[in-house]
């Protein structure tokens, strides 16, 4: 348990944090979730219409730095190329 007053307000800030980032987390992972199952679904346009959706919340998580933005690119990139082997 914290001890001074500004060790108390960091705990409270800390935890605010923690939840708003594990809110945002979760709509990063949903955003991904519908991309996948429009790729397993098979239908490409429904695909790249997903991920369109889920490529600028993804940018815009890791310029909160909720994820970094290598972990944001490297999700892309996977994500795009699973989509142009559904084309092909």
């Amino acid at each position: 348990m914290a001890n001074s007053k500004q060790a108390r307000k960091r705990a409270r800030q800390s935890e605010g944090r923690r939840v708003l980032k594990a809110s945002q987390r979760s709509m990063v992972r949903t955003y991904i979730k519908h991309v996948v199952k429009a790729i397993n679904g098979g239908d490409h346009a429904q695909a790249m219409d997903a991920f369109k959706q889920a490529q600028p919340v993804i940018d815009r998580i890791a310029d909160k730095d909720v994820l970094s933005k290598k972990k944001a690119a490297r999700l892309k990139s996977r994500l795009n190329k699973r989509i142009k082997a559904l084309a092909a």
